[in-house]
């Protein structure tokens, strides 16, 4: 009985975890990420005595761990640079990212054993929705009333929502990625069945929908949309509405009996969501955004530029993790109209810190994930599992084309959320592509 409870208890942490990471600037301050350190480590520990009191495995399933060798291989390059065995150009700030890298894979550690059952799988979905309804709301409330800074974190709003981060595009990308498990869940409740209803029918079901949790999880996504579009973010919005078309598209050929619904769910966050609701929060903004940007006036294409010298500099073991605001001012021909301490190009990063090498291996990693979504998607009977792999191929494409503009994998926040969703992926395809009537009698309790 202690073991259950202490297992629940570890899983209720973790749920926790996930809504507090971005409260505190988005954890993108030495002493947030220090407090999530400490979080985690006690977390990890918590498990440790589980794992001796109900005599179970430190670590899950093996294959879980085949599926994390890459970010065990991205620890040790970072340790091997840390102590100078590969060169870095700051050993510190290295050592800093090697500490995060550890911390992030006993995050994933602790997901892949704890989530182990679709009762607690779809909490976790939950709990990442309701994470970015709040922070949503908070943004969104704070730019309704005009406020030109936050009253409780105290950062600047210049015009645009940006939450509890520091940054707008780090909070576009966190409820981009908060809206696409939302998306996932409410597939995953949508009927597959095709039948033709009558009118008496439909107003039942649309009445029934209203009353139902399918109502307050659509409510929570149009608040995101709203957030979204009130960040100002040009490719936080167009990369997360192109990833949900394209993943749409994708699903009519890979989805195992596509819920009937889907097309028109897809088309009324495209019309009512973007167009409709947006409009009235803000959206003429965003337009006016895309239409003054200009490369003359942008810097961040300037500092992508100026970089790529570093990339053939460092091309092979990298420069080190986390030195790229050590090593650029050598190859910056000049000022720059704003401060800038990333590339601005995830991939660009990656690749002049880490070495082109391991970079690669991390992206064949990433798409080899996308392919077990498209895979669980395509064989598995639980809606569950399909829903959440769509939510989780939306969130890959949205990363990789966010990726190409800004820095978001640097943001503990969004890391966080994103490797959560990747675990998704893993958990969802660990479990049997058959199921019984049986089964959702039989779920284990949380």
């Amino acid at each position: 009985m202690q073991v259950s409870i202490l297992s629940r208890v570890i899983f209720v942490i973790l749920c926790f975890m996930l809504i507090w990471v971005p409260i505190p600037l988005g954890s993108n301050r030495a002493w947030a990420w220090g407090l999530l350190q400490v979080l985690i480590g006690l977390t990890f520990a918590l498990h440790l005595v589980h794992c001796w009191t109900a005599q179970t495995a430190l670590f899950a399933a093996r294959k879980f761990w085949l599926a994390l060798s890459p970010l065990a291989l991205l620890l040790l390059w970072l340790t091997l640079q840390s102590l100078q065995i590969l060169p870095t150009a700051d050993a510190y700030q290295t050592t800093i990212m090697a500490g995060k890298t550890l911390f992030f894979i006993l995050w994933c550690s602790l997901l892949l054993n704890y989530c182990d059952s679709h009762k607690r799988i779809r909490l976790l979905a939950i709990v990442i929705v309701i994470s970015g309804a709040l922070q949503a709301f908070y943004g969104v409330v704070i730019q309704l009333a005009n406020f030109d800074s936050s009253p409780i974190i105290g950062m600047g709003e210049a015009g645009r929502a940006r939450g509890s981060f520091v940054y707008q595009n780090h909070f576009a990308n966190y409820l981009a990625l908060s809206l696409s498990v939302a998306i996932g869940l409410l597939i995953s409740q949508l009927s597959s069945e095709r039948t033709q209803r009558t009118w008496h029918q439909l107003f039942r079901d649309i009445l029934s929908t209203m009353l139902s949790s399918k109502m307050m999880l659509r409510l929570a996504m149009i608040l995101m949309v709203i957030g979204l579009v009130m960040s100002r973010s040009r490719m936080g919005n167009a990369a997360f509405f192109t990833s949900l078309i394209l993943v749409a598209v994708l699903a009519m050929w890979f989805y195992k009996r596509p819920p009937a619904l889907l097309k028109p769910l897809v088309v009324s966050i495209l019309l009512l969501d973007m167009v409709l609701v947006s409009s009235m929060f803000g959206l003429e903004k965003l337009q006016e955004r895309y239409q003054d940007t200009s490369f003359v006036s942008e810097a961040r294409d300037e500092v992508v530029r100026d970089s790529l010298p570093l990339l053939s500099e460092h091309a092979w073991t990298g420069s080190g993790g986390g030195t790229f605001y050590t090593v650029f001012p050598a190859v910056r021909p000049g000022a720059y109209n704003g401060f800038y301490d990333h590339a601005h190009n995830d991939y660009l990063q990656f690749a002049i810190e880490l070495g082109v090498p391991l970079t690669l291996l991390l992206l064949l990693w990433l798409i080899w994930l996308a392919f077990l979504a498209l895979q669980v998607m395509r064989t598995h009977d639980h809606k569950l599992e399909r829903g959440l792999s769509f939510a989780a191929l939306m969130a890959l494409l949205h990363m990789a084309m966010h990726s190409t503009v800004d820095f978001s994998l640097q943001a503990p926040a969004n890391a966080l959320l994103f490797l959560t969703i990747l675990m998704l992926i893993l958990i969802c395809h660990a479990l049997p592509e058959k199921v019984t009537r049986r089964r959702s009698s039989s779920m284990p309790s949380v």
